[in-house]
């Protein structure tokens, strides 16, 4: 659903203005590779605090604590 509103929304750019669209179509792969970097730091970062909130529980798991049930919705 994003890609499409995503393409709808370049259609309507090329329509308006058709250079400023060429340039975002020339621009975002650069912006991806860009930000990719970032997103590799930021799967770190999380999978460090998962790393971290389990090493601190541990000693209750040990003990016998159980996380209560989470609804998903």
């Amino acid at each position: 659903m994003n890609t499409l509103v995503a393409l709808l929304a370049w259609c309507v750019l090329l329509v308006l203005c058709w250079p400023l669209a060429l340039l975002a179509l020339v621009l975002w792969p650069i912006a991806w590779l860009l930000s990719l970097p970032l997103r590799l730091v930021g799967i770190t970062f999380s999978a460090l605090f998962a790393f971290l909130h389990a090493l601190l529980l541990l000693p209750a798991r040990v003990l016998g604590w159980r996380p209560r049930a989470v609804a998903v919705a």
